[in-house]
């Protein structure tokens, strides 16, 4: 970079912002110093004539780094682990009077300091915690490399280089993105930040690409599957890209704490431009309705191609697509569900209900407001910045509810920083500590102004806490890693014809009960909600289930209303089986049926997913699933 384009102040040089994974300076082929004699020749130097890394799916490179389910064609490692490199030359390698190295760059501006420029010097024996790379084998014209990278490097996607050394300056290779490399966190690592030393535990938190979402009531809990989806086509560069948008500066990007926090601000669109648009209106009429999406590939592929943000989204979509981000980076994750989740408004650590003299809620003073049940994501990582003893899972929310320095995100917080009570630690315990852990204070206002405490409940928030069983679809209970144990369920009744007229998005009936004793005129107040018993589609296959095999899925679906439906969509994906598919119904008459079918040829073995939904004006939230076990196509 020439000077000019820098701006001087009291002797130092201010380096542009680094914080675009895609953009790029490139090395020079030649740093010379001064000029070359006449008559010398710089090819007969040593001089790279091609550079291997072993990036099929099947090589070493992918299966040690358990990266070999990405579909991408580059090389794709986690750090603080070795890997293998073979540079072909034009003549032996002699290690006495020749001089090369590997040199890795990210984004532009590349400094040896920020980490965006890695020279990476020929060792005897690795050093812990430092770049370094091993001659394993030096036969003919071909060196083997044994690259072994810093447990604390950038996350992102690097340009590859092979420096020589002459007596006249450097050679290089040029600019090849056949080379360019991709490095992750490593939960396998015990050096990195976000080492996970549970096997079962990272298959399921890191590897699964299909999970389990569960939501409903705290009476009645229901589960849908998601397709995650972190290993597909293009998803990759995706989350690459959102840290892109974010203007997160590169240096930053090893930093779980940070890209956790950047990710829970920009999986949103509420103030920059992020994935999702909420909307909690029942109004969708620009995209598609969340309880319609079936995993987060397609949102964050157009998300990528469009540069816009996707409509629509609720908490459990926020809470899937931010689970791929995670995921895919090599973050630990895994979401959670909260039942009677409290948004404390006033960030008084409690939940205010205002109530009129005659009993009735009032809606001007009560501005706190309690969710049947709230989706979030937590993320498993080492707190240096806190006392031991704060790390492992940080609950990291991206549904945007309350502003956290200047954004709509919140997290990582500490879990058990939460459940002790510790909200002086960052980031947002306090939020996160009245969602599970607050009190409902039912608050009289007088007509003269004051304002009388009539009961206080300490058991109606954060009833049940939960997430998906390691390794099955299962529901874990883990309301205990929040909060210390409460007790207590309740029931209710009422008639169909009282509320299918004012049915929304998700079908639920919330009730808000409130009574006065009138020897002692102390007034008392509860709330509920009830989710409906929803419809379900049907998915059939027929045909040999195996890969490279035609298969023919149908999807069915019967509308059990006495009206017809109109403008019904049907939504179908499956992971390794078929790609996302959508299909448009003008009409669904009453107690009939809808048959679709389309034609796939799965291309991943084994346990797999078919996941569908129907959505239309009058009905949402309808939704089916089937495992299949998909063959491996027989050897020749």
């Amino acid at each position: 970079m020439s000077d000019t384009t820098r701006t001087a102040f009291g002797g130092r040089r201010a380096i542009p912002l680094n914080n675009s994974n895609a953009a790029e300076d490139n090395l020079p082929t030649e740093e010379l110093v001064g000029l070359v004699p006449r008559g010398v020749n710089l090819e007969e130097y040593l001089h790279v004539t091609s550079v291997h890394l072993f990036k099929e799916r099947w090589d070493s490179n992918k299966i040690d780094h358990h990266t070999d389910q990405y579909d991408n064609n580059n090389l794709i490692v986690r750090r603080g682990q070795s890997f293998y490199v073979q540079i072909d030359f034009n003549r032996p390698y002699n290690s006495r009077r020749d001089h090369f190295r590997v040199e890795y760059v990210i984004g532009r501006y590349p400094q040896e300091n920020k980490g965006t420029y890695i020279p990476v010097p020929i060792v005897s024996e690795f050093q812990s915690g430092k770049w370094g790379a091993k001659v394993i084998m030096n036969e003919d014209r071909s060196v083997r490399l044994s690259i072994q990278s810093s447990p604390e490097c950038i996350v992102g996607k690097f340009r590859m280089y092979v420096a020589v050394w002459t007596p006249y300056g450097i050679l290089r290779t040029p600019r090849n993105q056949e080379t360019d490399t991709y490095i992750l966190f490593n939960p396998w690592c015990e050096e990195d930040a976000v080492y996970l030393d549970d096997e079962k535990e990272r298959q399921e938190y890191v590897l699964n690409d299909i999970g389990v979402i569960f939501y409903g009531d705290f009476n009645n809990v229901k589960s849908r599957s998601w397709s995650y989806g972190q290993f597909e086509d293009g998803i990759l560069d995706a989350c690459l890209y959102v840290m892109d948008r974010a203007q997160m500066d590169l240096s930053g990007r090893g930093n779980p704490i940070k890209v956790s926090r950047v990710g829970s601000a920009m999986v949103n669109a509420k103030d920059d431009e992020g994935v999702l648009v909420g909307s909690w209106d029942n109004i969708y009429a620009y995209g598609v309705p969340p309880s319609a999406w079936t995993g987060s590939v397609d949102i964050l592929l157009e998300y990528r191609s469009s540069e816009k943000p996707v409509r629509y989204g609720q908490c459990w979509v926020f809470a899937g697509v931010f689970n791929t981000f995670l995921r895919c980076l090599g973050i630990p994750a895994r979401v959670i569900t909260n039942y009677f989740s409290a948004h404390d408004n006033d960030a008084n650590l409690q939940m205010d209900i205002f109530l009129e003299e005659d009993g009735r809620v009032s809606s001007r003073l009560t501005k706190d407001s309690v969710w049947n049940y709230h989706c979030w994501n937590e993320a498993w990582m080492t707190r240096p910045d806190l006392p031991v003893g704060f790390g492992g899972w940080q609950a990291v929310d991206s549904t945007p509810q309350e502003n956290s320095d200047g954004m709509y995100r919140c997290g990582p917080a500490s879990v058990q920083a939460v459940k002790h009570g510790h909200v002086c630690f960052q980031f947002d315990a306090p939020f996160v500590f009245a969602e599970v852990n607050s009190d409902v204070i039912y608050i009289t206002a007088k007509k003269d102004g004051t304002h009388v405490v009539e009961s206080v409940d300490t058991t109606h928030i954060g009833k049940l806490i939960v997430t998906k069983k390691v390794g099955e679809d299962g529901m874990e209970d883990i309301t205990d890693t929040y909060k210390f144990q409460e007790v207590k369920k309740e029931e209710v009744l009422v008639r169909a014809g009282e509320y299918m007229s004012q049915l929304l998005e998700q079908a639920f009936l919330h009730f808000f009960v409130t009574a006065r004793v009138e020897e002692s005129r102390d007034i008392l107040a509860k709330q509920k909600s009830v989710v409906l018993t929803i419809p379900k589609v049907i998915i059939k296959v027929r045909g040999a289930a195996m890969v490279g095999s035609d298969m023919v899925v149908t999807v069915e679906f019967t509308n059990p209303l006495t009206e017809s439906l109109q403008t019904v969509w049907m939504y179908l994906e499956g992971p390794g089986v078929i790609i996302p598919k959508r299909k448009m119904f003008r009409e669904v008459h009453p107690n009939s049926t809808v048959q679709w079918e389309e034609l796939c040829r799965p291309w991943v073995s084994g346990h797999r997913k078919l996941i569908a939904s129907m959505t239309s004006d009058s009905l949402r939230h309808v939704y089916g699933e089937l495992d299949l076990e998909i063959q491996r196509r027989p050897s020749m």
